[in-house]
């Protein structure tokens, strides 16, 4: 079996009367990126904030092990295994993009000559080599967002937390933020990614649990929760009337739009469903001059497993 970066069993958080999380059962493989999603105060930082040392579990929560440590009774070897990036920046602005990278160093009780080997090997590989003499305020935001988890891997930890990494940049910079996330996980570190924007989760995550009501909702890849949604559908359209009427009146359980000439028919987007179709019109010699397919995507899946609880509107633009 797979060797768990992050195993949490019946995970609880109260707030007086408040139940943050209610009983959240977490397996993440090494060397993966799992994603947790949620409305807007599902409890998403909470977790990461739990998992990361910051905020204690309620004492009825189960047993939770990071990076093979118990949580509760070994926090300091944690905190050695792990590194965190925030929804909000912990760059310095007043002093340079060098000085926070020796910054953390220090904080590593690396040696001076360690320290400077590591700043320099991160400020390069994350393309700031030019910037480090200059102070932190004038960067860019992907910049600072760069410098962010420069500054977290300074440590060499196994397991990272991106609490809303992208929150805030431009498509672009939100881009070279998932390619680094990639290398981070081909060079065998375990990303914890929290997201509001559902492209990105599909875009990086392994596997992608849902929270919603303090509680999972739902787990597995991108695709598997796609499937969980109904209302996957090819749609026909026609120039020709006699043709969009002679397919209408045979293919029973359509949905037809004849202003459009057009008909929806309910499917899940198979292979072997839409060979069937295709030989079916071919058989009647009917011919359809558009055929689109339709499946759920993750929006989808999402306000299904969440009853349509909010999300920021999902910056398109950023789409592959």
């Amino acid at each position: 079996m797979t060797n768990l970066a992050i195993a949490a069993n019946g995970l609880r958080k109260s707030y007086g009367d408040k139940t943050v999380l209610d009983g959240v059962d977490l397996a993440v493989p090494e060397g993966t990126v799992f994603s947790l999603l949620g409305p807007n105060g599902a409890g998403k930082t909470t977790a990461v904030k739990i998992l990361s040392t910051l905020v204690s579990p309620d004492a009825t929560s189960g047993d939770i092990r990071v990076g093979g440590h118990d949580l509760t009774a070994d926090p300091q070897a944690v905190r050695a295994t792990i590194g965190v990036t925030g929804q909000f920046s912990a760059v310095d602005g007043l002093i340079t993009g060098e000085e926070n990278m020796l910054l953390m160093a220090d904080l590593h009780h690396l040696s001076k000559r360690d320290g400077r080997r590591v700043t320099a090997d991160l400020l390069e590989r994350f393309d700031l080599t030019e910037a480090a003499k200059k102070p932190a305020s004038t960067y860019s935001g992907g910049m600072k967002r760069r410098l962010d988890i420069a500054m977290t891997l300074v440590g060499n930890p196994r397991i990272i937390f991106l609490d809303e990494p992208t929150t805030g940049l431009d498509p672009r910079s939100r881009h070279n933020m998932w390619q680094i996330i990639r290398e981070l996980v081909s060079d065998g570190v375990t990303v914890f990614l929290t997201t509001q924007y559902l492209e990105e989760a599909d875009e990086l995550a392994d596997r992608i649990a849902v929270l919603n009501d303090g509680r999972i909702a739902a787990e597995g890849t991108a695709e598997e929760l796609k499937r969980l949604v109904p209302g996957g559908h090819v749609r026909l359209r026609f120039t020709d009337p006699a043709a969009y009427r002679a397919a209408a009146s045979a293919l029973h359980g359509a949905t037809r739009d004849d202003d459009s000439l057009a008909l929806q028919i309910p499917s899940g987007g198979s292979q072997r469903e839409l060979r069937s179709l295709l030989d079916w019109l071919d058989a009647a010699a009917i011919e359809a001059d558009e055929l689109t397919v339709h499946t759920p995507d993750l929006d989808d899946a999402f306000f299904a497993l969440t009853g349509g609880a909010g999300v920021p509107d999902q910056p398109k633009e950023a789409v592959r």
